[in-house]
């Protein structure tokens, strides 16, 4: 598969290719030189997706909402692949360790040290960008609903706010050795959508909730954006499926005003055509038999 991509404002475009070969190896390239990473490719093209799943930011376990964390973090802070790889090596090895009928004292101690080192600094970068994504939502919500002020953003960094994650991993020490996995730090990390003092999704319709997740994705984009000059390109499937049309009105506005490029399907092309903001006409692809019409 091959495609190009162009930076907002550019007039270069960058050709990106992915290859699955019969023996099952990934080939990557950008520009005609390989990539050694999925992550470097991503890097190029930021791509978000707003589809039924998304509604496991607020209904899906935590693992779901760091992802969304850690998609922000990584396309605006360039330092935070390299310290998060860093992060995962030293939990995976102090883990291991952990699993070990006998414990070696000195060897799990160079591992709880990286792990302390990388696990703080990926909290800052991610308390740091959390502290100007929250209000980006905030603002992007008011705009796609007016019945929604209770909403709000919520970043857990994964042990007591109180203690350092040195002090944390002692106080958890006896039950990482029982158990055989450390307890605390950025791996069980979360961002809690709330309303009030209740999560989300325990109170809002499923409309509701669709909304909430495309502020979060809206302002995702919004955000990178304004930190990096860069656009993400938005796959968004069956928009007005649990909305009425003068919030798919909205949310399509917001998608505009982004400038990004984006792909919406739907089972009636009206459905989007007539809400799409006047002045800006989407172009209307039909898929017959699978085949591009």
């Amino acid at each position: 598969m091959f495609g190009e991509v162009a930076a907002a404002g550019s007039q270069r475009s960058v050709p990106l290719g992915v290859q699955r070969t019969t023996d099952g190896e990934l080939i990557l390239k950008c520009d005609g030189e390989p990539l050694k990473t999925v992550a470097a490719l991503a890097e190029q093209l930021p791509l978000q997706v707003i589809n039924a799943d998304s509604f496991d930011l607020l209904v899906g376990p935590p693992k779901t909402r760091r992802q969304y964390l850690d998609w922000g973090v990584f396309h605006v802070e360039h330092a935070f692949l390299g310290v998060w790889q860093r992060y995962q090596r030293a939990l995976k090895q102090r883990n291991n360790l952990l699993r070990r009928d006998k414990i070696d004292d000195n060897a799990l101690a160079p591992w709880t040290n990286e792990l302390i080192q990388a696990g703080e600094a990926i909290d800052a970068l991610r308390s740091a960008f959390f502290e100007a994504l929250e209000p980006c939502f905030q603002d992007v919500l008011a705009s796609l609903s007016s019945g929604l002020d209770g909403v709000s953003l919520s970043y857990r960094r994964g042990w007591d706010k109180s203690m350092s994650l040195r002090d944390a991993l002692e106080k958890t020490r006896q039950a990482d050795m029982e158990q055989g996995y450390t307890h605390s730090g950025p791996q069980r990390g979360d961002v809690r959508v709330m309303v009030g003092q209740h999560l989300a999704a325990d109170t809002l319709s499923r409309g509701q909730q669709k909304l909430v997740v495309c502020a979060m994705k809206l302002a995702q984009g919004r955000l990178l954006t304004e930190k990096k000059a860069s656009n993400s390109v938005y796959l968004v499937d069956d928009l007005p499926s649990e909305l009425d049309s003068e919030h798919c009105r909205r949310v399509c506005r917001s998608l505009d005003e982004l400038g990004a490029q984006v792909f919406i399907t739907c089972v009636d092309a009206v459905d989007i055509v007539s809400v799409w903001p006047e002045g800006s006409s989407p172009t209307v692809f039909h898929v017959e038999q699978g085949k591009l019409a």
